[in-house]
C-alpha cells in the first residue's frame, strides 16, 4: 500500500497481524487502520499510522428518518457483531435507554422505532456490546 496517498482507512476483522515489512502504508499520510472491539495485538499505530476502533455506522440513506409510520435507519458493521440502539431525551444529562440489540446477520441491519412520536425530541445512538 506504500504511496497509495487517497488511502484513508483500511478495517481489520481479526487480531493485528505481521506488517511483512516497514513501508507498507508509507506515504500513506491520511491513512487510518481500524480494528474490532476484542480483537488483539493493537497499538496506537499500525505500520505507522494511528488506529482506531471500527465502530458501527449509522447510514443516512433514504432509509433514515421518518417513515410513514415510524422513524428509522441502517446501521452497517460486520456480521457476527452486536449492535445496542439506545435513545436519549435529553443530551445534557447522559440518560441513554436501551431500546434494541441486534446482532448482525449480515453487514447491516434495519432499526426502527415506532415509538419515537412519544417525546418532543429523541436523540439515538448505535454502540457495541462487549
Amino acid at each position: 500500500f506504500s504511496y497509495c496517498t487517497n488511502l484513508t482507512a483500511v478495517h481489520f476483522l481479526g487480531d493485528a497481524p505481521s506488517l511483512g515489512g516497514s513501508y507498507v502504508f508509507s506515504y500513506d499520510s491520511n491513512l487510518i487502520a481500524y480494528y474490532l472491539p476484542g480483537t488483539t495485538g493493537w497499538n496506537e499505530t499500525f505500520g505507522d499510522r494511528p488506529t482506531g476502533f471500527w465502530r458501527p455506522l449509522i447510514v443516512g440513506d433514504n432509509s433514515f428518518g421518518v417513515q410513514s409510520d415510524h422513524f428509522g435507519f441502517n446501521i452497517n458493521w460486520v456480521s457476527g457483531m452486536v449492535v445496542v440502539v439506545e435513545a436519549s431525551t435529553n443530551l445534557t444529562d447522559s440518560s441513554w435507554i436501551p431500546l434494541q440489540t441486534n446482532t448482525l446477520i449480515s453487514d447491516s441491519i434495519y432499526f426502527s422505532d415506532a415509538n419515537w412520536t412519544n417525546d418532543t425530541v429523541h436523540f439515538y445512538r448505535a454502540k457495541w456490546q462487549e
